[in-house]
C-alpha cells in the first residue's frame, strides 16, 4: 500500500499551477510511472512512435502550406496535437471503429488510410468518401459533435450484434474536442452510451479554445469529471505525452470491449497553430502562452527520451526528416494533380432515388452552363 501511495504521489507531482492527469513521459523526456498505466514498447517501436508523430506534422504542415497558396478551400491543422491522436490511433485494434472530427489526420494515418483521402474535401473536388468498413474509421465529420452519436448508435449495434464480452470484442472510440463538449450531440450520446451500456471511449482533445473561446468559459469543471454525471468514469491524461496516452486508451478501449461499458478520456493537450486557416489566434490569445506550450511539445519530448535511452543519434533523426519530407512532397504533387469534377455532378449522389424537382435544377443548370459555349456571356 506505502508504495503504491508513493507512486501516486509522485505520478501526481506537476509544476505549479498544472493540472493532475496521467502522465509516463515529462516534458524534459524523463519517464515516470504511474500505479495504473504503463506500456511496453520495444525499441523500434518508440522509434516509430517518434517518425509517427513527424511524419503526421509534416503532412498537416504541407496541407496548411496548400491551403495558404490557394490549393485548398481551407485546412483543419493539429499543430500540437500530434501525441494524442498518434497515441490514440495506435492503442486501437485493427477490428474497432473510430469516428473522427475533421481534424483526426494523425488518427487517419495510423489506420493505414491513404493520406490524401481527405484533401478531395478540403480541396472541394470530391465528398473526401473512404470506405469506413475497409478501414474501420469513419468519414470526417464537419457537424460539431454529430459523430459522437453516430459511434454512440455503432457501439450500441455491435454489443447487439454479440461482437463485445471478452478480450477479442470489438470496441469504438469516438473524437470530438473541448467546444464540442458543450453540443448537446455530445451529451445525447453519454446518456444512450451509458443507458446502453455501449463499448464505446468517448475521447476529448482538449486544446484549450473552442475556436476563440477559451475551455475556462465552458465549464466550471474539469472535462473529464463530466462523465460521473453520466454514470461512467472519466480520466484526464498528458495529451503531449504519447506514452500515457497509449497506455490510457489502450485500457479504455479494452474495458469496453469486455463489456464494461464506456469511458470518457480528456486529453489534455494545445492547438499550437489556428483552428482552422480561416481563423487568426493572434486575436484571442497571448504569444506568451503558445511559447509555454511549446516547451511541452510532444515531438520534442519524446525525442528527449529517445536521446537519453541512447535510441537515437543524428542519422536516425536525419533520416525521419528526409522520409517524412519525401511522404509531405508527393502528397503535394497527388493533391495538385486531383481533377476537378464537371460542375453538374454537384447533384450527383444528392437523393438515392433522385427527385422530380432535383432533375430540374440540374437541366436549369446544365442549360445555364451551355449558354457561355462559344463565348456567348
Amino acid at each position: 500500500m506505502a508504495e503504491r501511495a508513493n507512486a501516486k504521489a509522485k505520478a501526481g507531482r506537476r509544476k505549479s499551477g498544472e493540472p493532475e492527469f496521467v502522465q509516463l513521459l515529462t516534458p524534459e523526456g524523463d519517464r515516470v510511472d504511474h500505479p495504473d498505466y504503463t506500456v511496453d514498447f520495444t525499441d523500434d517501436e518508440l522509434r516509430g512512435l517518434y517518425r509517427d508523430l513527424v511524419t503526421v506534422r509534416r503532412l498537416d504542415a504541407e496541407a496548411t502550406a496548400l491551403q495558404r497558396q490557394g490549393e485548398l478551400g481551407l485546412w483543419a491543422g493539429l499543430l500540437g496535437q500530434e501525441a494524442a491522436q498518434v497515441g490514440a490511433g495506435r492503442a486501437m485494434r485493427p477490428q474497432d471503429m473510430a469516428f473522427p472530427t475533421y481534424r483526426e489526420h494523425g488518427v487517419l494515418y495510423t489506420r493505414g488510410i491513404d493520406p490524401i483521402m481527405p484533401f478531395g474535401l478540403f480541396r472541394g473536388v470530391d465528398q473526401g468518401g473512404w470506405d469506413p468498413n475497409e478501414y474501420k474509421f469513419n468519414m470526417y465529420t464537419i457537424v460539431i459533435g454529430a459523430q459522437t452519436l453516430h459511434a454512440a448508435g455503432y457501439a450500441m449495434g455491435i454489443k447487439y450484434d454479440g461482437k463485445v464480452g471478452d478480450d477479442n470484442g470489438e470496441a469504438v472510440i469516438a473524437f470530438f474536442g473541448d467546444g464540442a463538449s458543450s453540443q448537446g450531440d455530445v451529451n445525447e450520446s453519454f446518456v444512450f452510451a451509458a443507458a446502453y451500456n455501449a463499448p464505446i471511449v468517448f475521447f476529448c482533445q482538449n486544446n484549450q479554445y473552442a475556436i476563440s473561446e477559451p475551455v475556462v468559459r465552458q465549464t466550471r469543471v474539469p472535462l473529464y469529471q463530466r462523465a460521473q454525471g453520466f454514470g461512467f468514469p472519466g480520466i484526464r491524461v498528458d495529451g503531449n505525452d504519447v506514452l500515457a496516452v497509449h497506455a490510457v486508451t489502450k485500457a479504455a478501449m479494452d474495458n469496453a470491449r469486455r463489456g464494461n461499458g464506456p469511458t470518457m478520456i480528456e486529453a489534455y493537450t494545445y492547438r499550437m497553430g489556428a483552428h482552422t486557416t480561416s481563423d487568426d489566434p493572434t486575436r484571442y490569445r497571448q504569444g506568451a502562452e503558445v511559447e509555454e506550450w511549446k516547451a511541452k511539445d510532444p515531438i520534442l519530448r519524446l525525442g528527449l527520451y529517445l536521446n537519453k535511452r541512447g535510441l537515437t543519434d543524428d542519422a536516425f533523426l536525419a533520416d525521419v526528416e528526409k522520409e517524412a519530407g519525401k511522404v509531405a512532397v508527393h502528397l503535394r504533387e497527388r493533391v495538385l494533380a486531383l481533377p476537378d469534377p464537371a460542375p453538374v455532378s454537384m447533384f450527383d449522389n444528392v437523393y438515392a432515388g433522385g427527385s422530380p424537382l432535383l432533375d430540374a435544377q440540374r437541366a436549369e443548370f446544365v442549360a445555364y452552363e451551355a449558354s457561355f459555349e462559344g463565348g456567348n456571356h
